[in-house]
């Protein structure tokens, strides 16, 4: 079991690596971000939500009812919510929201 002087241990090394983390791109920085940072801040959030839209479809059955049809209408969600408010959080807690209710009690 571990004692109050190693969970304070834990928590101080977590908080000086987060924010080593955190301060170390100010750091090397300093001068001006390089192009290609710049680059990959631009093109890498498209990039994570295919891959997060890839990985949430990977489990889903389109050969079987029902068919994916909670997934699809939910994405299909996410999709208008986005283009009408321009609020990812908006988005994509709306979308969870609206898969979870189908799975739950329109596709029981």
């Amino acid at each position: 079991m571990i004692n109050v002087g190693q969970s304070l241990a834990i928590i101080a090394v977590t908080a000086a690596v987060t924010a080593l983390i955190r301060f170390l791109p100010f750091l090397i920085f300093h001068k001006g971000t390089p192009k290609p940072i710049l680059y990959l801040g631009e093109v890498l959030p498209f990039a994570v939500m295919g891959m997060l839209v890839v990985y949430c479809l990977k489990n889903t059955s389109f050969i079987s009812a029902p068919y994916g049809a909670p997934e699809l209408l939910a994405i299909l969600f996410v999709v208008i919510v986005h283009k009408w408010k321009h609020n990812t959080l908006l988005s994509v807690a709306g979308g969870t929201i609206c898969y979870m209710l189908l799975v739950q009690m329109v596709f029981v």
